[in-house]
């Protein structure tokens, strides 16, 4: 099965790679390797194979590929090996030709495009057993010169010969360096498959081993779209096909394709591929794999059995046929079935009319309502309004759909909630105000204003409706679909605003924190609405809640004193109506602006006691916030470690409530810290994961920016232009909050530099000083003022300063005298930049910069310390007497850098240490053989180990195929085989391990 759109990139897999590189390599050394790679259809199994392949140098191997083919239900006899055997004549037909010397007749058989001579070969009993060792012979000959890479694919289509002819070529003792990779689909080989005896034989020999392809996670799901689409899938995007896949590489690449050419016949297409092995059961199964599609994703025997409607032996008789067919798999305690995919069972329900659909599913409900217990408990009230829902039945329909909807809020499952709630909605025209008012009592979102007096007609009911729904929506990441819903109920109640004032504030409220999470505004103008609203009314739980948000908005846009008073009075007003979590929340919003000066840790304190009250309360949305907060708090306070701990648990906290954007948020903040500990490849992991569970637009052009960071440090400066562009896409012009804005600046200035546009750097720099980010928050700023100055700095050294120089120098010094310093991590930023500018200024101290190093060895800070120790470095080195003190420091400063990966930092080091006259290079130990024997345990090749020299250095990928004149696959799949060997889980711990035994760094 081949798609029109097949992503660029290779996901995942990585340690699928290693060990076919792994093999590679002991099969190079003489140790004949079968290697069976198994997965489903369509998740990937021939483009793992393929990515391996490409890793292959040219020069190095031969590559041989067959496929089996399936022709009337059976294998084409010998067909991968006549596939094979022909691309190698072509490829070496002198070879091939010597090695078949004697016996090209025979292997004319299989080959029949060889030249032989007319006269007809004249067959003897022990043609098959000549034929084997012919192509045995014939394979060795090739493998005797170079690696021989033999592949075959879809070997669950083999027929008995081509699995005799394997069987003999992997048992057969044989010399040369051949690896055999034969690919077959898991999900086909039942039961009573012919493939199975095969396997089991193969279990037991040491040289075969297996590789298991499974489906792609959410993260790996979105780094695929990313390749396909061009661009990081928007998250609904993201959702879907996650969901409708289930992961499969080939179903992704299908759904991607019909979404972004939004064509008509791309699902068609797919779903008669889907059909066409159900089509060819007996009409029990089809009848069986009909109710099922009705059900969900799994379905009971005895729920099954009692819509199906078939006697127990018959019933049993079609299940048997289904799941041999793989259609519908049987779950682990053998009384549940689901399909084998979720595309299965939807292409079987959109093969039913709609008639047909609308029966089943009315006998579902039916069926469930005679005997509640055919499902768990928990799921009742939602299959029942599932089922009559699809069967028409419109007010039993409502009632379940209302019902379902309160259960789901219970679960924390806002999405689902969402959808029923939406699906009410939907209903409610279609039936009458009575059954409307008899619906059973809501759980109405905290600080939502109750109705003075009992509501006349079903309208006020409907607002509640659209209450929760909101709310559901927001919880859930739908920013979009709940902005709607807000605006729906606020022009239901502009026909007459006077007579429910409260409720309109409170929707506008909602509208406000809508429009700025979707960056279609800053949502003052909204709360100024509901202000004027409350105004002539007396205090209540939303003019509590109207405070506690405005103070969260000054927090973000304009973080001061007016914010931290209006944030006291939201506290004071909160605990006089009685909304703990109002109080809650403008608490929170205080500890927030009191943050920068908690030199004692006061409101850390506090914080951990609202997060303890929160999740003692249920509060949600306070225990989204408050976890978030808390993680952030503590890494701007330097207390990296603690930060990572709370926000493990907020992680937790938010997956299990369904708080995908608090979640996400929670994962930048983790990731911060990680990196901040010198732990980068688990930092970049971290924003995979909250890329993949990110809703809205500010985590996502967040997650963007802080990629861009990471990438520039790096050295790889074009992808972090890439993911700057995106940053700036995602998070747009209408609501730029200053902790968002500085970082944006900064990485943008920082992308710009390296790019050698010094111009559009220095006017970055200006523009965010004009707009006031230079004085915003101190552990924002501080890192922006550093960048500005050591740029400044930097360009002094090779030209004379200008004008626009002047004034960025100007405007630093000027805005560090604004900013109010407290907290000793930012003590030790303001080291820093100190040095810089006393180094843009013509005098670079090292003493300055000792202060730095002392400042920052205290903190846990790697990266910041190898900065302040190369300055120290660069400081004393031009001095004779300070050389082996500048050595000293620079060689610390190089440790550290190459520990990381970080190849901008490497570069400065290294073109300090390599001008003319250096008298000894930090990243040049002499080779030290025992060094070199200690590696040569671990079974390097010569290119791994150039490769390791590099990934020491600090070099990225893409450097290192440049310098080595390498594709940046065949890098990627030496790098993995070097981690794979050095048994590192990471590039970091790959360089330590090299650095431990001695490795040497060389050009």
């Amino acid at each position: 099965m081949e798609s029109v759109l097949v992503s660029p990139i290779f996901v995942g897999r990585a340690a699928q790679l290693a060990e076919l590189a792994q093999t590679a390599g002991a099969a190079e050394r003489g140790e004949g390797q079968c290697v069976l790679v198994r997965g489903e259809a369509g998740v990937g199994k021939t483009r793992l194979v393929e990515e391996f392949v490409r890793t292959l140098e040219p020069g190095r191997a031969v590559v041989a590929l067959g496929r089996c083919v399936e022709v009337g239900g059976d294998g084409f006899p010998f067909a991968p090996f006549t596939a094979a055997l022909r691309s190698l004549w072509q490829q070496l037909p002198d070879e091939v030709n010597a090695a078949s010397l004697g016996e090209k007749a025979l292997l004319a058989r299989i080959v029949p495009e060889l030249d032989v001579a007319a006269t007809p070969l004249r067959r003897r009993d022990d043609d098959a057993v000549r034929l084997f060792e012919l192509t045995t012979r014939i394979l060795e000959r090739l493998a005797s010169q170079r690696l021989l890479v033999l592949i075959i694919e879809d070997l669950h289509w083999a027929d008995p010969s081509t699995r005799h002819l394997l069987e003999y070529l992997v048992r057969t003792p044989r010399v040369g360096r051949l690896l055999i990779i034969a690919t077959y689909r898991s999900d086909d080989v039942h039961r009573r498959h012919p493939l199975r005896p095969f396997l089991a034989e193969m279990d037991r020999l040491r040289s075969v081993r297996r590789i298991d392809v499974a489906r792609f996670n959410r993260v790996e799901m979105a780094k695929q779209l990313d390749g396909l689409l061009g661009r990081p899938p928007d998250p609904a995007v993201l959702s879907e096909i996650f969901t409708r896949s289930d992961g499969n590489a080939f179903f992704a690449e299908e759904l991607a394709r019909v979404y972004q050419e939004r064509a008509g016949m791309g699902l068609d297409d797919l779903h008669h591929i889907l059909l066409a092995r159900l089509e060819s059961l007996p009409d029990t199964s089809q009848r069986i794999a009909q109710v099922a599609s009705q059900s969900g994703p799994v379905i009971g025997h005895r729920l099954l059995r009692a819509v199906a409607g078939l006697p127990e032996v018959e019933l049993i008789d079609g299940l048997r046929a289904i799941t041999l067919a793989q259609i519908i798999v049987v779950e682990a305690n053998d009384n549940e079935y689901r399909f084998r995919h979720s595309l299965v069972r939807e292409a079987v329900s959109d093969s039913l009319l709609q008639g047909e659909r609308a029966l089943i599913n009315r006998q579902y409900a039916e069926a469930l309502e005679a005997d509640p217990s055919l499902v768990p408990a928990d799921e009742l009230t939602g299959r029942l309004a599932q089922y009559w829902y699809a069967a028409h039945e419109d007010v039993k329909a409502l009632q379940m759909s209302v019902a379902a909807a309160d259960a789901a809020g219970n679960r924390y499952a806002y999405a689902e909630q969402q959808r029923l709630l939406e699906r009410a909605l939907e209903l409610w025209d279609r039936v009458s105000d009575e059954v409307c008012l008899a619906l059973p009592a809501l759980d109405l979102p905290a600080g939502y204003p109750n109705w003075d007096s009992a509501p006349v007609g079903a309208g006020p009911v409907r607002l509640d409706l659209l209450a929760i729904a909101v709310v559901a929506a927001r919880r859930s990441g739908s920013l979009d679909r709940a902005l709607h819903l807000t605006r729906n109920a606020l022009e239901f109640l502009s026909t007459d605003p006077t007579a429910a004032p409260l409720h309109s504030a409170w929707f506008w409220i909602q509208q406000s924190q809508l429009v700025q999470g979707l960056n279609r505004g800053d949502g003052w103008q909204e709360l100024q609405t509901a202000n004027d609203l409350l105004c002539d009314l007396p205090s209540s739980a939303v003019h509590a809640a109207l405070l506690a948000y405005v103070a969260n908005w000054y927090a973000r846009h304009r973080p001061g004193p007016e914010g931290l008073a209006i944030a006291d009075r939201a506290v004071r007003c909160g605990t006089e109506v009685g909304t703990e979590e109002t109080e809650l929340s403008a608490r929170i919003t205080r500890c927030w602006l009191r943050a920068e000066s908690d030199l004692d840790g006061t409101n850390v304190e506090e914080l951990y006691e609202l997060r303890q009250r929160a999740e003692a309360l249920g509060a949600v949305d306070i225990m989204g916030r408050v976890n978030q907060n808390l993680a952030s708090t503590l890494e701007g306070a330097g207390r990296s470690d603690e930060a990572i701990t709370a926000g493990h648990h907020g992680i937790e906290v938010c997956r299990r409530l369904g708080l995908a954007d608090n979640e996400a948020w929670l994962r930048i903040n983790l990731s911060l810290s990680l990196f901040s500990l010198g732990r980068w490849s688990e930092s970049e992991a971290e924003l995979d994961e909250a890329a993949a569970v990110a809703r809205s637009y500010k985590p996502r052009g967040t997650i963007a920016g802080r990629r861009a960071y990471s990438l520039l440090a790096r050295g790889d400066v074009a992808r972090a232009a890439e993911q700057m562009t995106l940053a700036h896409d995602l998070l747009g012009t209408r609501d730029l909050q200053p902790q968002l804005s500085i970082a944006l600046s900064h990485y943008s200035m920082l992308v710009a530099w390296k790019q050698g546009r010094s111009d559009a750097a220095r006017s970055e720099f200006l523009r965010a000083d004009a707009d006031g980010l230079t004085t915003g928050l101190v552990r924002y700023s501080l890192p922006l003022l550093i960048a500005a100055a050591s740029m400044e700095a930097d360009a002094r050294q090779v030209s004379a300063p200008d004008r626009e120089s002047d004034k960025v120098l100007a405007a630093v010094r000027r805005a560090w005298t604004q900013l109010d310093i407290v907290m000793p991590i930012s003590h030790a930023f303001e080291a820093v930049l100190r040095a810089e500018v006393q180094r843009a200024e013509g005098s670079d101290d090292a003493e300055r910069w000792a202060t730095a190093v002392a400042a920052f060895e205290h903190l846990n800070r790697p990266f910041e310390l190898a900065v302040a120790l190369h300055g120290e470095g660069r400081a004393l080195f031009p001095s004779q007497r300070q050389r082996d003190r500048a050595i000293d420091r620079l060689t610390r400063a190089f440790k550290i850098a190459h520990s990381l990966g970080a190849a901008d930092l490497l570069a400065d080091i290294n073109a300090l240490t390599t001008t003319p006259g250096a008298a000894t290079e930090p990243g040049r130990a002499s080779a030290a053989e025992p060094a070199n024997d200690a590696l040569a345990s671990f079974g390097l090749t010569p290119r791994e180990t150039e490769v390791l020299q590099l990934v020491v250095r600090g070099y990225s990928n893409r450097r290192i195929s440049d310098e080595l004149y390498i594709s940046q696959k065949t890098t990627s799949a030496h790098v993995s085989s070097i981690l794979f060997k050095l048994r590192a889980s990471s590039r970091t711990e790959a360089a330590a391990i090299a650095h431990r035994h001695g490795f040497p760094v060389t050009d």
